[in-house]
């Protein structure tokens, strides 16, 4: 099958490379000359772990290329896929403005039969949208082809998305139109070889799908950074409540590990949109409001609890900060917790140190050239005459780090654990003081 792929952000490139893989030709439409570029010349311009070396080994077969003609893209696929981004507006809601420029162009330019898939996260009604523009398009030009437009949401973790396009545990199609249902689940048949995963459903359950399930985990998160704070203040160890609410299988265990709050370019975007949408049908989700507000709380709990044992005025400290994206496996610090103390121990006169495995070329890039935030060439040169260590970033790297060193090479023994890798008893058994989050 020969597709298009309108965008090459994380879920353009990530979609059309897995695509590809699977036998598909596919043509990347990237407005962005830089981006085309620097694909062109083998890299990537995201992080994603597989996702380079997949790029490379399709484009060395001929299956995967890349072009900033909108004219050849429209022309190339028989499917043209939506991938670009839907940033949040001053208001909270989605700006669909390059969602629509990309229905128009695909208006202007079709001379055949097209299915347009929105793949990017998009508020319900956008298909809608996108089926207008596209006839007010063909209108103008006064031509007439048949087209469909699809809802395909992706379900893609940032740091293991490849793995999930190429064995996803559902395929959630919005569509109505027989073609178009057609043309999607012969793509999708090699993906699920073993067994149905292609959940069909109307084109307005599908877009509001993407959303529910990104709010319903966000929804985990703050739940268990609220339980935290409580047991912080009752004297009970969060971890063990984890694990004792996680082993009943109504429950579960995933998304319930309390932290210094959610990040990235999904769960804060996708949650404020999805309240507005709310609000302009004239409903107030208050759970996803007390989500939001929960979290936006916790983004502070670091800073809190290192005002609590330093006090607030840290002029003349100096803080180690293991990780800085807002997840291990990524760069993308957009959201990131670790955006929110940098700037509070700015605020306060403190000097960072920070390592992360991946994300300090975006850090330099978010941060410039600034005195009191340096980068590390490992996670022991950042520890050096630190006055104590933060871990932000729950990088795998991190989890088994030698206490005893710790204990001799910062200045003060004191260790906060953003992310709970630690067990408080073996940290303050090698002379650490220890604060992690609801832990005792």
């Amino acid at each position: 099958m020969k597709i298009s792929v309108i965008g090459t952000g994380y879920v353009g490139l990530v979609s059309g490379a897995c695509l590809a893989e699977m036998g598909n030709h596919v043509l990347c439409l990237d407005v962005d000359p830089r981006k085309i570029e620097i694909l062109r010349a083998g890299g990537i311009p995201i992080y994603e772990p597989g996702l380079e070396a997949m790029v490379q080994r399709n484009v060395a077969a001929g299956r995967l290329s890349f072009t900033t003609d909108i004219a050849a893209s429209v022309d190339y696929g028989q499917v043209q896929f939506i991938a670009v981004g839907t940033p949040p507006d001053e208001d909270g809601s989605a700006d669909l403005k390059h969602v629509v420029a990309a229905a128009r162009n695909i208006g202007r330019h079709m001379t055949a039969r097209k299915v347009v898939v929105d793949k990017s996260t998009v508020p319900v009604g956008t298909a809608d949208r996108v089926s207008e523009a596209i006839a007010e398009e063909l209108a103008q030009r006064g031509v007439d082809f048949p087209y469909c437009v699809v809802s395909n949401p992706e379900f893609l973790k940032e740091g293991a998305a490849v793995e999930d396009f190429m064995r996803p545990d559902r395929i959630v199609v919005g569509a109505e139109d027989p073609h178009g249902i057609e043309i999607m689940r012969a793509l999708y048949a090699p993906f699920q070889r073993n067994h149905e995963k292609l959940i069909l459903m109307d084109v307005k359950s599908a877009e509001l799908t993407k959303y529910a399930a990104n709010a319903m985990l966000a929804t985990r998160i703050s739940f268990m950074n609220e339980l935290a704070l409580l047991a912080e203040k009752l004297g009970a160890d969060v971890e063990k409540v984890r694990q004792g609410i996680g082993s009943d299988p109504r429950i579960g265990y995933q998304f319930l590990y309390p932290g210094c709050g959610y990040g990235g370019s999904c769960f804060p975007k996708d949650v404020s949109a999805l309240r507005r949408t709310a609000g302009e049908s004239g409903l107030e989700l208050k759970i996803l409001g007390a989500v939001e507000a929960v979290n936006e709380r916790q983004k502070s709990v670091l800073l809190d609890k290192i005002e609590g044992h330093f006090g607030a005025d840290l002029a003349g400290k100096r803080f180690a900060l293991w990780g800085l994206a807002f997840k291990p496996n990524t760069d993308d610090m957009r959201e990131a917790p670790s955006r929110v103390l940098i700037e509070g121990l700015h605020q306060r006169g403190a000097v960072i140190s920070a390592y992360d495995p991946v994300a300090m070329d975006e850090a330099r890039h978010i941060y410039g050239n600034r005195p009191d935030l340096e980068f590390a060439a490992s996670p022991e040169d950042a520890v050096e005459h630190a006055d104590a260590l933060v871990v932000v970033t729950e990088w795998q790297i991190f989890r088994s780090p030698d206490f005893d060193g710790l204990k001799k090479t910062l200045r003060q023994p004191v260790l906060f654990d953003g992310r709970n890798l630690y067990d408080p008893h073996q940290v303050r058994a090698a002379g650490l003081q220890y604060y992690g989050i609801g832990r005792i």
